[in-house]
This record gives C-alpha cells, structure tokens and sequence, in this order.
C-alpha cells in the first residue's frame, strides 16, 4: 500500500483542498477495497457505485450520512446476515440523523419520498424556476455594483436560500431570519478530524416548520405551505406533522448547501477560464452541458455511506454483512472506464451527464431538478450581465500560487470563500 493510501481520508487535513489522488490511488488499486483506519470498504468504481447504490435489499442506508461514526450501537462483526439485518432494524433508530429521509430503508422510505415529491412536484418547480428568473438580478445588482467580492456570502447563498424559502413557501417576513441561521463557512456534518454529532440538529428548521404546518392545518390559505400541510402518504393517510416538517427541513439544508458548493466550484472554473467563459456567452445554450460536467468533475458530495445487510460481492471482492461502506462519488466520477481523460474538463463531454453526483436508486437525489436549474439560471444570468470574470488576487493569489480554503468535511466538495472580480457589460451595474 502506497504512502498516499496510508492517509486516513476520515481526519486527514491535507486531503481536503484535494482528495482526487487518493481517491485514484485506492481505484488503482482495486475499485473496491478496505481503507486500513475505519474499516471502511471504500467504492471508487463506476460500475461498482452504480451496484451498491442500485441495491437497497441487500445495503442499507441507516448510516449514510454518519458512515464510520459515531459506530453501530451494538458489534455486527461475525455475525450471521439474519442477525445483521435484524440488528440494523432494531437498532436503527439511535444512529444520529436516523429522522431523515435520507437515512430511510424500503418501505419506510418509499411512503417519506413520496411526500417528499410531493412537495417539489412539475407544477412547482415549474413556478419556482420562474421566480428565480425574476430574482437573480436582484441579487446580482449589489454583487455587481460592489464590481464582485465573495461569491458565496455576496450571491450563491442568498440567491439559493431565496429559491428553496421560495420553494418550500416560506413567508417573506420570516427569510432575512433564516438567512442569519445559515452559514456556508462551516463544514457541518462530516467534519474532518471530529466524530462529535448531535440527534438532530435541526431543531430551529424544525420549530418554525412546525408553527407552519399546524397552522395551514387549522386555518388552510392559498399558499405551498397549505398544500404541504395537507401532503398524505400514498395509501391516503396523513403524516404526522413532524413527518412533514422533517421532509422540509431536509430538503432546505440539504438541498442549498450542496447547491451553493455547486456554483462556487462552477464559478471558479470560469474564472480561471476566459475562453470559457466567452464561449458560454456567444453559445448560452452550452450552459446546461457546462454544469453536468462541473457535477462531474467536482461533485459536490465526495461519497455516501450505506451498511450491508448481507454477506455479497460488489466487483469481485467479499463484503462482509455488518461492513460499512462508502461510496465515493467524486471518484466513481472519475472512472476511466466510463470517462475518457476524467480529470480534464470538457464542457462539450457527451456522456457527462452519466455522473453520480446525485446519487443512484432509490436515494436519487429528489432536488437534482432545481439544483440544475438554479445553477443554469444563476450562470446565465451571471455572464450575461459581465464582460469579464477573475479571481480576486488580492484574497487567493496570482495564477500561479493561488491559495483557497475547502469546507474540512469528508463528506462535501467546496469553497468556504470565492472572491471574484467582475466587470459589467457596461462598465457598471
């Protein structure tokens, strides 16, 4: 094992401003294997990614957001694949996180998606990309007249809050409050060097979610709130509030923060190249293209845990049942079995939009709609309104030592800061 294959991916610093070396090397190696510090079985491999993701029988998805820790609460190793499945059912419930849909097993899961959906059905989203047509100027205009600044705290942030507060109906009043609670800078959930988490710690999302959901059911308006409010699971019956209000929660952090790590990292790609950039002015239609292959190349989830149920064998290898694994998104999307020359950028890439940064199976991520929109609306918007796009050198540094800070988490992809200089088409705002 190499020296690069050493490093613990879970608590090592020097791999968050660039883990694609080792995510190759562990490939290399074999597109499955055990990393030697949390026993994680890591999944680099396409093909193999799309077989873990695509079989919820046999891997569940209780610890895919906590994945090594804080550890199963009681052993699973050497244990039968009855007693593991059975332990992981009965168990469950005391892994941090274990409210959230994205945690879910069939059929658990099926019922909360499907309220899930309906929650961010055609029709809304529909009116949803209309409105952030509407309002991406609006925060544009400060961002432009101030000739850039950070693109996260100055526009990706605020522009992404806007469009899920939008989304989810939340009142106007109540979202320069929201705004306050939400800060990019942090890594959150998957922090590197740190195992500490809390049940849940969403408990202001939960709160207002709540004095939301209770009152659309006593007094119903004309509004996305009421219809949340009367969502039913598929055999007709109705959620619990907390139901309703944990879907929501999930998907307004979830969904903007990986959103925001998206923009950024297109951004900064543009920024560096003015080619580029003039190309998707001349030819917007390109755009579309442009934001599959940044999902691709920086996927803004490194990987997804899942705990197998069963003994099985994924790529030729054994996956003990009670195994913890990971599979790495970013690397997956780096496979050169799927995709030629995968560390280049290619904004033309015909395939680019076979990557897995929203995961596969019964876990696709439900919001990929509006992040692809957001992201499309936000860069158009973006070019159309500049003649130029640069990196602030006097926060990142010249062209050939440029210096940025990465969001210390095992589990997201991106910028804590972006700072940009930006020239209007008209020399202004």
């Amino acid at each position: 094992m190499s020296e690069l294959e050493q490093l613990d991916f879970f608590t090592d610093q020097t791999l968050v401003a660039d883990p694609y070396p080792y995510m190759e090397a562990m490939r290399s190696g074999c597109p499955v294997r055990r990393e030697p510090h949390k026993n994680v079985m890591m999944v680099t491999g396409y093909e193999e990614a799309l077989a873990v993701f695509g079989d919820s029988e046999n891997f569940s998805s209780c610890s895919a957001v906590t994945g090594p820790f804080p550890g199963f609460p009681v052993p699973l190793e050497g244990r039968s694949d009855d007693e593991v499945s059975e332990l992981i059912d009965k168990h469950r419930s005391e892994l941090p996180f274990s409210d959230q849909v994205t945690v879910m097993d069939p059929p658990t899961h099926t019922a909360h998606r499907a309220l899930l959906m309906g929650l961010i059905t055609p029709k809304r989203l529909k009116l949803n990309e209309e409105f952030m047509w509407n309002h991406a100027d609006r925060y544009l205009d400060p961002y432009l007249a101030a000739g850039g600044g950070d693109y996260i705290r100055g526009f990706a942030a605020p522009f992404t809050l806007a469009v899920i507060a939008d989304l989810l109906g939340v009142p106007e009043e109540d979202r320069a409050e929201f705004a306050t609670r939400m800060d990019h800078r942090q890594g959150g959930v998957g922090a590197t060097g740190s195992a500490s988490m809390t049940h849940s710690p969403l408990e202001y999302l939960y709160a207002k979610f709540s004095g939301y959901i209770e009152d659309r059911r006593r007094e119903p308006r004309a509004d996305a709130l009421t219809e949340m409010a009367a969502a039913t699971f598929p055999d007709g019956s109705t959620p619990e509030v907390m139901d309703v209000v944990r879907i929501a929660a999930n998907l307004y952090t979830a969904g903007q923060e990986t959103t925001v790590r998206l923009l950024s990292g297109a951004l900064l790609m543009l920024a560096e190249r003015p080619d580029l950039q003039q190309l998707l002015r001349s030819e917007p239609d390109r755009v579309s293209n442009f934001v599959e292959e940044m999902l691709r190349l920086e996927s803004p989830v490194k990987g997804d845990f899942r705990l197998a149920r069963r003994s099985i064998t994924i790529g030729g290898v054994d996956i003990p049942a009670g195994t913890t694994v990971m599979v790495m998104n970013g690397a997956a999307n780096r496979d050169p079995r799927q995709f030629e020359d995968p560390d280049t950028f290619d904004v033309a890439r015909s395939n680019a939009r076979r990557h897995i940064a929203f995961g596969r199976g019964v876990h696709t991520c439900p919001g990929a709609p509006l992040a692809r929109a957001e992201a499309r609306v936000s860069i158009e918007r973006l070019l159309a309104r500049t003649s130029e796009i640069t990196i602030s050198e006097e926060h990142h540094g010249p062209a050939d030592a440029r210096r940025f800070s990465y969001v210390p988490t095992f589990i997201l992809r991106g910028l804590t800061e972006l700072n940009l200089d930006v020239i209007p088409v008209d020399g202004r705002a």
